[in-house]
């Protein structure tokens, strides 16, 4: 199950850096196509514009390539005792991979919540084994299996 996870998140974020690629080249051309055509302050504004959108695409980019590094850290092959980076959890029921904060996804008709090891609840899981019992927001929790 957990190989299957691990694939679907790695294809859900090589499509998200496909995407903004794709969206920072556009901006790119169109700056170039409006360089061309184009002269005084509304072209300047407009260049303008372009510019900001593409440090912000850059930027979430930069993110998502961030996000692919964690998860190409990940053999999903590798069984765990304790928590750590890569493990399948379940706790009260739910399924969280301890990878990145990324979308929850269903595979095989279960929900899986990917979170990082540094998130709140991620932290709480690290380094603990079944059995592991902890409070959250005033909910009892409890590691039923880790994988």
């Amino acid at each position: 199950m957990k190989q299957e996870v691990l694939h679907y998140y790695k294809q859900l974020v090589q499509d998200r850096i496909d995407v903004f690629q794709d969206m920072i080249s556009g901006l790119t051309v169109d700056a170039q196509n409006d360089a061309k055509g184009s002269a005084g302050d509304k072209h300047e504004t407009a260049l303008s514009m372009m510019h900001l959108e593409q440090e912000k695409l850059n930027h979430k980019l930069k993110e998502i390539l961030e996000q692919k590094a964690v998860l190409d850290k990940i053999e999903a092959s590798n069984k765990h005792q304790k928590v750590a980076l890569g493990s399948l959890v379940q706790a009260n029921g739910m399924l969280l991979f301890i990878s990145s904060a990324l979308p929850k996804i269903t595979v095989d008709s279960k929900t899986i919540f990917a979170l990082s090891p540094q998130s709140p609840l991620g932290s709480k899981l690290m380094g603990n084994s079944i059995g592991f019992e902890f409070d959250m927001n005033g909910k009892p929790y409890q590691i039923e299996s880790v994988e």
